[in-house]
């Protein structure tokens, strides 16, 4: 087997090829609470498409209608900067996280970390058997069994693959299309069936073969930790005051009998007596291995375990620091960003555009002008508008096109032709003018960006240029 160092991965042989890692499997309190928590997380991924709130899905991601629905909050495409403060929101969280705990996300919650450790190679093992019977099939040349055994834990993997995709599938396209779409022919709904079918055999490649590799190369998250992390950050350590020099199970030397049973559960392969390395993430495998030897030897547990630099070399671990203060305040401003910005969210969207063509007509002595006036209703349930014009508006002014009152159904939306005519001899000068239109039922009023009547002449006698705020709702 090869001993794990510092010069090279883990997970490739000398010549720079794919060595297979197989982990043993190991017990104790931080794999079972792993294991609950993982339970926990697929069974959230699995029901959020099936939980209804407001008449639709929890998470559903409607690219095709442009609406967006989280937990009973329904977003328009107009309204996904609010997504913005979500996602960086989410991701400074996981920042923040890290210059505390290290790696934890990655080991405990990470989707990939909870597809690969809790269900492919649980499947795995109940195909081909514990660690030493990995590697022992591995090595065996090929024959009837192992032919079956191959073919059996790669159509479960394939079958997995496929299920997740659907289920993936569903926060976008709805369970409900999503079943019609099933029961049809592929060519019927093709682009769907091949995003499927990419993402089947993205995620079969993924956790068939590519596995750790995957969170050591291509994960940028990875790669940040070393950055994200100090001496006071809780991350997984060997105690090398309590554990060296090394010595055998009676002896008089440190508490650490090199059993390597650290490195037979670690599911990146690494040797965490080396100290903390990109590959590591922090799943505490190590630490329940570990602390399973030392009951056993009758030691004190703890050789492995949670703890920052500071504390594995004896000093106190500093929880209010400069950078998590930093942080925490950067985080609150974080997330009053967001609360403001989700309170700014109106239920109805109008908006009002100058039609295509001229910016005026004038016909018999009468001057028009022509826009296309939007009315977006948000919420999943039907809702009553009162649209009304208003702004300076010339009493000679009328108004064609535009109903005093709109109702739209749940999600729906209307467009309105508004014509403005005007006594050609009555027009002196451009005039602003919006759209406001009123929920009658909870009072909610949304007025459009301003709107100018314009006439001949009117680049000579407007007033000076517009504020760019008059055009900002």
């Amino acid at each position: 087997m090869k001993s794990p160092s510092l010069e090279s991965l883990s997970s490739i042989h000398e010549d720079g090829s794919h060595r297979t890692i197989h982990p043993a499997d190991v017990h104790g309190r931080f794999t079972a609470w792993r294991r609950w928590s993982a339970l926990l997380l697929l069974v959230i991924y699995i029901a959020l498409p099936w939980i209804p709130i407001n008449g639709y899905p929890a998470v559903f991601l409607d690219v095709q209608e442009r609406r967006f629905h989280f937990m009973g909050l329904t977003l328009a495409t107009q309204d996904l900067w609010v997504g913005f403060f979500l996602i960086t929101g989410l991701a400074f969280s996981l920042f923040y996280i890290t210059a505390l705990f290290g790696r934890i996300w990655c080991g405990w919650t990470c989707p990939y970390t909870v597809f690969l450790e809790h269900v492919y190679r649980r499947i795995e093992r109940w195909v081909d058997g514990d660690a030493t019977a990995r590697r022992r099939l591995d090595e065996a040349p090929w024959s009837a069994g192992k032919i079956t055994r191959r073919v059996v834990k790669h159509g479960i993997y394939l079958l997995i693959s496929a299920v997740i995709a659907h289920i993936f599938l569903s926060y976008f396209v709805s369970l409900k299309k999503l079943y019609q779409m099933m029961q049809g022919s592929p060519a019927q709904h093709l682009t769907v069936f091949a995003i499927m079918a990419f993402l089947t055999g993205s995620l079969y490649f993924a956790f068939s073969w590519f596995r750790e590799q995957f969170c050591v190369i291509l994960c940028p998250y990875g790669r940040l930790q070393s950055a994200l992390t100090d001496d006071h950050s809780v991350v997984i350590g060997y105690d090398k005051k309590r554990g060296e020099p090394r010595g055998k199970a009676g002896s008089t030397t440190g508490a650490c009998v090199d059993c390597r049973r650290c490195v037979q559960v670690c599911p990146t392969g690494i040797d965490i007596r080396n100290g903390l390395q990109l590959d590591c993430i922090g799943c505490a495998a190590c630490v329940d291995a570990c602390d399973d030897i030392m009951l056993k030897l009758k030691r004190p547990t703890g050789l492995v375990r949670y703890d920052s630099h500071v504390g594995l070399q004896g000093g106190q671990t500093k929880w209010l620091r400069p950078r998590i203060l930093l942080y925490t305040g950067l985080l609150f401003l974080g997330i009053g960003a967001f609360a403001v910005s989700a309170l700014q969210l109106s239920p109805v969207r109008a908006s009002a555009v100058r039609m295509v063509g001229a910016p005026f007509y004038v016909a018999d002595g009468t001057l028009r002008n022509q826009f296309l006036v939007r009315v977006i209703n948000k919420r999943n349930s039907p809702a009553s508008y009162q649209l009304k014009l208003v702004g300076s508006l010339p009493p000679q002014l009328s108004i064609t096109g535009l109903t005093e009152t709109l109702t739209l159904g749940p999600l729906g939306e209307e467009q309105k032709t508004l014509v403005l005519s005007l006594p050609e001899a009555s027009f002196t000068q451009p005039f602003k003018l919006q759209v406001q239109v009123t929920d009658t039922t909870r009072g909610d009023t949304v007025t459009t960006r301003v709107m100018e009547f314009l006439g001949p002449d009117s680049h000579l006698q407007s007033d000076a240029p517009l504020n760019p705020k008059d055009f900002i709702q």
